[in-house]
């Protein structure tokens, strides 16, 4: 006997066992199980009488709400493709993610119909369903998503669809930060392996309550939004990441897991509110997206009492394939020990193949946290390829192997550790400067809120480091002060030798870091690879 993996079959799972379960909080609506299954349902019968079928691609653009984990389900049990759109990229990009993903249809939620107003014109779309936002008004031609779904059930035979494990599920689009984005291919089997990952090592059980502060379009929400659902656990959707909220959420809703990068733990961690809270549930929270320094995990598990998980993948990896295990024997370490174990990114998952640390020719680092290498990856979750781009598909994977272009290093336990991205990487006399261990660095620093390291230009050294810092409210620091606090940690060479005071640091809508953007400003002269 065999049957496809795919985590579409969690929702039927979920709908027999716990259909009076609170599946969704979303404001002040709820949905148990079977309402939930029966709102996807109707959303896949709205979309068969519309004429999507098996392979046919949607665009989906949503914020994280009950609607968006509709069509995760009601888009994909169809056999056709969700694709999902950051509704933060420029009407250029979405033009040319909704052309090339060949969708022919779109969801899009009202507050976001702007910049499609402006390419609507030069898109081949059958049909545009739209989600109304009170306050929000569109010149958008358009079906309201409400009165789409008023299809009666029983009218409507939802044949299961004779559905291949490897065929596509979702087309995910890159953040195109240095080219265009590109379209990667995630197949059933592939999401329901990483989903596996998500539910066994962040331990997802049937009493969890999710708050999906990362978005759902992002390497659909790590896989989130399928392993809550296996599990019956309640989704609680969150529209925008608003501190303040999600610290209420944390106490009224009583939220247990939840996930974000390194930005939204920053920004939790200095909320007014996060000092005064009083957590009932201490909450555990997987972070990625760009290495989180070791001081910032020890303020997170200090002033809110999160159990600080930290995993690492790329959308190019359905994304999870690695994570920090915990042993007890880490548990007699101090604070800060504790804090820099959780920096590392890990070892593999239990479902997800085979990654490791490799020279240039080939060959494994020494597990002595010393010899460099880039981190390399093969196995289940890895995409099948990037849509219509047989080139990049062929750079990306060589040899059966997928390379994430990230440099890392092996720890005498087999724990990986990220140095840097390897255009991050900052060459200085032909020395190697980690930008991440120089962030680790300042995140120390009483004064400073955010930071990012980066290269510029020198005429001696060919580059050095210099140091963007947002500070915290009310501080006062000086350059020299933070120079000199740098080179009291670290060799003198790695310390920055310039440092920027800003308002904001430029980040994608997950929250990482574009450091290429800061670059930009300072290599206008001689080039540098992004």
């Amino acid at each position: 006997m065999f049957s496809p993996l795919t985590p579409l079959d969690w929702k039927r799972r979920a709908v027999k066992y716990y259909p009076n379960k609170i599946a969704v909080i979303d404001g002040d609506k709820e949905f148990t199980y079977r309402e939930f299954g029966k709102r996807a349902d109707q959303l896949s019968a709205a979309l068969l009488q519309a004429g999507i079928g098996q392979g046919d691609h949607v665009a989906v653009m949503l914020p994280n709400t009950h609607y968006m984990l509709e069509c995760f389900y009601g888009i994909c049990q169809l056999g056709a493709v969700m694709v999902p759109l950051n509704y933060r990229l420029s009407a250029g990009d979405l033009e040319y993610i909704i052309r090339h993903s060949d969708a022919k249809m779109l969801i899009v939620d009202e507050e976001f119909c702007p910049p499609i107003e402006q390419i609507v014109e030069n898109l081949s779309l059958e049909e545009i369903i739209i989600v109304s936002v009170p306050g929000e008004k569109t010149s958008l031609k358009g079906i309201d998503y409400e009165d789409f779904l008023q299809h009666n059930l029983e009218t409507v035979t939802l044949s299961e669809p004779d559905i291949d494990e490897n065929q596509l599920l979702t087309l995910n689009y890159t953040s195109g930060t240095t080219s265009k984005p590109k379209g990667v291919m995630l197949t059933h089997r592939g999401n329901y392996l990483n989903a596996a990952n998500f539910m066994y090592h962040l331990g997802v059980s049937y009493d969890d309550v999710y708050l999906h502060t990362l978005p759902m379009f992002h390497a659909n929400g790590w896989g989130g939004v399928w392993a809550l659902t296996a599990a019956g656990g309640t989704h609680v959707c969150l529209r925008k990441v608003d501190p303040p909220l999600i610290l209420d959420l944390f106490e009224k809703k009583k939220i247990t897991l939840l996930c974000g990068a390194p930005t939204v733990v920053n920004m939790l961690v200095n909320e007014t509110k996060a000092k005064e809270i009083k957590m009932q549930t201490n909450p555990r929270m997987a972070t990625a997206g760009a290495p989180p320094a070791a001081a910032l995990i020890h303020k997170a598990q200090e002033i809110l009492g999160l159990n600080m998980i930290h995993v690492y993948g790329l959308t190019e990896t359905s994304p999870f394939i690695l994570y920090c295990e915990w042993k007890k024997e880490f548990d007699g370490k101090t604070a800060d020990e504790q804090a820099a174990i959780k920096a590392r990114q890990g070892i593999e998952l239990a479902f997800n193949g085979e990654t490791k640390v490799v020279h240039q020719d080939g060959e494994e680092v020494a597990w002595n946290g010393e010899e460099l290498g880039e981190i390399i990856t093969r196995g289940n979750v890895v995409m099948s390829g990037y849509y219509k781009d047989p080139i990049t598909t062929a750079a990306a994977i060589r040899d059966g192997w997928f390379h994430t272009g990230d440099l890392a290093v092996t720890h005498p336990d087999g724990f990986i550790e990220i140095r840097d991205r390897a255009k991050d990487l900052i060459i200085s006399g032909g020395e190697n400067i980690s930008s991440t261990e120089v962030e680790g660095v300042l995140y120390k620093h009483p004064a400073v809120l955010e930071t990012a390291v980066i290269a510029i230009p020198d005429e001696k050294w060919g580059e050095v480091a210099k140091a963007i810092i947002v500070l915290q409210p009310d501080s006062k620091v000086t350059e020299e002060e933070i120079i000199q606090f740098c080179r009291s940690e670290l060799a003198h060479f790695k310390a920055p030798k310039a440092v920027e005071f800003v308002d904001a640091l430029p980040k994608t809508a997950t929250g990482k870091l574009q450091k290429f953007r800061l670059r930009e400003m300072y290599w206008t002269g001689p080039k540098r690879v992004n």
